[in-house]
Formats: C-alpha cells, structure tokens, sequence
C-alpha cells in the first residue's frame, strides 16, 4: 500500500512562508542556533561533573519535565491568542509517530551504544543525515541538487573525521563487534531523522489547513515532546536496564538522583556544581530545542541538520579548552583541523546559489 496520504508536495503556492522569509532571517537564526548548540553541548558536559554518576536521570528529568515546561508555554501562549483552537485541532496522528520514532530512536541508539566502542558511535550517528535527505524526498517530495547531495556528504565527512580523530585506536573502530549493533545504531539515526521530517511535514501542511497561517512552534514541541514521553515511559524498564540499573533499583536510584542534582542530603559527595550547572544546562537546551525547531519551520529539517552539525567542531575545541569544573583541556590532533575544514567546504557547497527551477522543490 503506498503512503500517498502521508506525502506532502512542496511548492511555492503551498509554503508562502518559506518564500517570504528572506535569507537573512534565515542567516541570522542559524548562527543563533549554533551558538546556542555549542553551549548546549559544552554546559551538558559540565552538567555530568556533579552529575556524573547519574547521567540517566538527567536524560529522564529532561524529557519527562520539558512535558511540563512546553505544555505550560502552550497554555499561556493559548490564554494570550497566539495559539489558536484550529492548531491545536490539527491531527495528533503524526504527534503519535514523532512520539513512537524518537522513543525508538532513543531505546535503539542505546541498545547500540552499549555494545558498539566509542568511536564507532559518532561515525554512525552521521547516517542521520543521509537518512534526512532520503526521507525528505520521499514524503516531502523534495529534489537536491547534485552540489546540494555533495555538501551534505562532505559534512558528514567532516564531523567523521574531527570526532573519530580524538579517539583512540580508531583504526579498530567497530572490530569484532557482531554486524547487528551497528546496524541498529544506523536504524536508531533511521528513527529519529523520520522524525525531524515529520516534524517539518506539520508545519508544511499547516499552512494549508490553517489557510496560509502557520502552527505555532510550541504545538509541535508540546505534543511531540509529549507523546515521546509517553512512549519512553512504556520503553523504561528496557531503558534502564541497558544502562546497568536493574528496573527494581530504579526507584532508589532516581531518588539519589534527585538528591545530587539538588546537592542536598548527607550521602551526595562529588555532586559539585549542583544544581546550578544542571539547571543552566536545562535552560539552555530548552532555548536551543525551540531554536532548532524554529529553523525546521523557516528552512527545512536538513538546513537545520547542517546547521546544527557545524557546532560539533565548535564544541569539541571550546572543550579542549581548560575550563571551569575541566581544567584540565585537550590537544587537538591535524584531523580535527582537516575534517572541520571538509565540514565548512560542504556547507559552502551545499549553499551554494541555484537556479529557480532546480531547487530542492518539487516542480
């Protein structure tokens, strides 16, 4: 049975945000996301210093309390009239599959994880990219240009080559490891690049159940975030199993959890920096997930990929360097200068100016 119902043509007539958007709008939001996922990613690492021995609650406590913080967003952005009762009547059906494939993605990418050496991990991350492309040109129905294909490849390149060069015996990157893990590492990039895609189909179609206005962001972000919630809550006991917390202690070791990110109770040592480095973190994150779904709004899901993906060079150098919580720093080996400058190029490729009838719509 063919998935017709689902797809949704882009055209110009269709999406007249996307033409009425100039590309400065466009610039000036992708560099406020790059800085901000940069942050996202320095202050997560310094999250997990008081943290450190409860890293899986931190990933629930996110997920489960931005529930709370988007729905009462939404809420008040619904009392003010800004959210109106047709967006909130658009069908939960694609909510529902956002939810299922960001849970998925997140129970296989750690089922992988587990099994797969450090940096096997990051180099198959980046099918998430490729997968982007595909699925965007099957349910969107979307055409790239050859240069465009290219840019995104040499991209993914790139972050290969900065992030495997820092670790070590790279060489031997996913030896004797049985050929299920990787592949369900690559299925987990699979999930949540549909997704994405997904999430970028909404606000597409929107525009013309709506009659040309466009969903607010936080209607998306609030059930997506909402119906993942729901379906990690059902894939918990798997989840916490797989990182070595047998599903009877989970109760204790949340609550421990709860105390270190606090920093309160006698029994919480090395819990330095607590709460205020968590708290940052989740503040930051939370601006940079509504950012980067801004971007899907007034882009695409892959210009917000691409956009996103040239803060990992970003991010790795502010973490060579010494700073609070991590004097220590980092050497930065000759590849991580090489696979930046191939990530660069390919966004600069990728960018480049096309001709009308060629871009990456459907004619």
């Amino acid at each position: 049975m063919r998935a017709r119902k689902f797809r949704v043509h882009v055209s110009g007539e269709e999406m007249p945000h996307h033409s009425s958007i100039g590309t400065k709008v466009v610039a000036v939001s992708s560099a406020v996301t790059i800085i901000l996922a940069v942050a996202n990613r320095v202050l997560y690492k310094l999250a997990l210093v008081p943290m450190k021995q409860y890293p899986f609650f931190l990933a629930q406590f996110t997920t489960f309390g931005y529930v709370v913080i988007y729905f009462s967003i939404l809420y008040a952005r619904y009392q003010i009239g800004i959210v109106t009762d047709e967006m909130l009547a658009l069908p939960k059906s694609r909510f529902v599959a956002i939810g299922i494939l960001e849970a998925l993605g997140v129970a296989a990418g750690m089922s992988a994880a587990a099994m797969l050496p450090g940096p096997a991990i990051p180099i198959l991350s980046q099918t998430f990219l490729v997968w982007q492309l595909a699925f965007s040109a099957i349910l969107l129905g979307r055409k790239y240009s050859l240069n465009q294909i290219i840019g995104c490849l040499l991209v993914a390149a790139g972050v290969i080559i900065a992030v495997s060069s820092s670790g070590s015996n790279s060489g031997e990157v996913a030896s004797g490891v049985d050929l299920i893990w990787p592949a369900i590492m690559v299925a987990s990039s699979a999930f949540q690049a549909g997704a994405s895609i997904i999430k970028e189909s909404i606000f597409v179609d929107a525009a013309s159940r709506l009659k040309g206005k466009s969903v607010d962001i936080f209607v998306v972000n609030s059930f997506g975030s909402g119906f993942q919630a729901l379906f990690v809550l059902l894939l918990l006991p798997l989840l916490s199993n797989l990182k070595g917390i047998p599903f009877a202690k989970l109760p204790l070791y949340l609550k421990n959890g709860a105390g270190c990110f606090l920093n309160v109770g006698a029994n919480n040592t090395g819990c330095d920096g607590a709460p205020w480095l968590p708290l940052l973190y989740i503040a930051t994150n939370i601006i940079f997930n509504i950012l980067a779904l801004n971007l899907v709004k007034i882009s695409s899901a892959v210009v917000a990929s691409l956009t996103i993906l040239l803060s990992v060079p970003l991010s790795i150098y502010v973490l060579s360097l010494p700073l609070p919580y991590l004097p220590e720093g980092a050497s930065l080996s000759p590849f991580f200068v090489l696979g930046s400058a191939i990530l660069v190029m390919g966004l600069a490729l990728y960018n480049l100016p096309q001709n009308p009838t060629k871009s990456s719509k459907r004619p």
